[in-house]
């Protein structure tokens, strides 16, 4: 028996032992249908190798549907971290002005934005004074200006959550960070009864980062803590 020969029974009789590995290599299955083909001839039409070919690209389209939906589900986790580490970081502060200091600070770092503003309104221009001394973060408005603010000054009832995408943020709330903002996400508090809403909005310089087609569940989340915060310092 030569090398040749004796080669050739190994691999047939690895072939036959383990078959597998010839069918799970698409490579190699494409080469031993190309040249089935090809003895064949080409007046004869092979429907198996049609089928197969067919059921290929099909599963093609069903790893790549995997692959989304496992990416989907990693970036949802990531997400829900995010926020749980940004909620648990709203209840460290023990006096109202590190509070502030901190939605500017280490809460705008995670939650990855480049601005944070907190809007409340007043009816009363004296208190408004005293409270915009406490720091860039808080801004203080006239009753209904939060309502116009998420609406865009439309004739609609604000979500407690409004994602959007922007040509440049609003400059009362946003400064001179305000030309670099491309989204931003409103989220409206619920201070409790007898007092007027408030408004968490936060910035982003990447305009993908808040859109309208994202979901709002996990902001959902995070302004429903916000506002219970919130309460706690009011009163």
């Amino acid at each position: 028996m030569t090398s040749n020969a004796q080669l050739e029974h190994e691999l047939r009789e690895k072939i036959l032992a383990e078959p597998n590995t010839i069918l799970e290599d698409h490579d190699l299955m494409r080469a031993l249908v190309s040249a089935n083909e090809k003895v064949m001839g080409e007046n004869i039409v092979d429907l198996r190798g049609i089928a197969m070919n067919r059921l290929e690209s099909r599963l093609g389209k069903l790893e790549t549907t995997h692959r989304s939906v496992i990416a989907a589900a990693y970036e949802n986790l990531a997400g829900t971290n995010q926020i749980h580490r940004a909620a648990l970081r709203l209840l460290d502060p023990l006096d109202f002005e590190t509070f502030l200091a901190d939605l500017s600070g280490d809460i705008a770092d995670i939650l990855r934005v480049d601005a944070v503003r907190l809007v409340l309104e007043s009816k009363q221009p004296d208190d408004s004074r005293s409270i915009q001394q406490m720091g860039d973060v808080l801004f203080v408005a006239d009753p209904g200006f939060i309502d116009q603010y998420i609406t865009l000054g439309r004739n609609a009832s604000p979500r407690q959550v409004s994602l959007r995408q922007i040509k440049a943020g609003a400059r009362n709330l946003f400064g001179d960070k305000a030309g670099d903002i491309r989204s931003e996400a409103c989220l409206k508090l619920d201070l409790g009864t007898g007092r007027l809403p408030g408004m968490l909005v936060m910035g982003a310089e990447d305009p993908h980062l808040f859109t309208p087609q994202q979901g709002t569940d996990l902001l959902g989340f995070y302004a429903g803590i916000f506002e219970r915060v919130m309460r706690r310092w009011l009163s």
